[in-house]
């Protein structure tokens, strides 16, 4: 397990995890803001990136478990990617189509992003989102990230979302939580 939130468990994805992560990344509906939904090929190559992206950098995109059943029902998690020439976290997401809505992906990327800002020590975070996607701009939205401007990436129109440290609720909290640590030192 990697990160834990009242309802879910990010973990590192395996080969077992393949039929359920075709029943998200092969929904046509779901995927309808990528260029096509992915065959089982390429939800192996899929989890086989992420497996090098583990390796690499010590985190990726995380198969998404509901506690409750132990069911993978996404993914979820932080990922490198270039955006103009520049190197930015990304927290990215992908919930089956019959648990959206849920406020899974808002609750597990809050968790990414807590754990990009408090256990990385990273001064920012982005997701990169296609204007239309309205339900992914909500999931950022909730969590602070704000439409820092429009780009091409990877051939596509997309909007960089993104939140300094300093300005997100987490660090906000963190600070009034030391704040009023700080009231009963002697």
């Amino acid at each position: 397990m990697i990160l834990e939130t009242d309802r879910l468990l990010l973990r590192e994805m395996s080969l077992s995890d393949l039929d359920a992560l075709l029943l998200v990344l092969g929904d046509a509906e779901s995927m309808r803001y990528y260029p096509k939904p992915f065959d089982r090929e390429m939800v192996e190559k899929w989890i086989d990136r992420h497996h090098r992206n583990y390796a690499q950098h010590g985190l990726g995109l995380w198969a998404m478990v509901l506690k409750a059943t132990g069911e993978v029902i996404g993914d979820c998690g932080l990922v490198w990617q270039e955006v103009e020439g520049h190197q930015e976290l990304e927290i990215g997401y992908h919930v089956r189509r019959d648990r959206q809505m849920q406020g899974y992906a808002t609750e597990a990327a809050y968790t990414c992003q807590d754990y990009a800002f408090n256990v990385l020590g990273s001064d920012s975070v982005i997701s990169l989102i296609r204007p239309e996607n309205i339900p992914s701009r909500r999931v950022a939205e909730k969590n602070g990230l704000k439409i820092v401007r429009e780009t091409l990436w990877r051939d596509i129109p997309h909007y960089i979302y993104a939140v300094q440290r300093s300005e997100s609720k987490l660090f906000a909290k963190s600070n009034f939580l030391e704040a009023e640590k700080s009231k009963f030192k002697v």
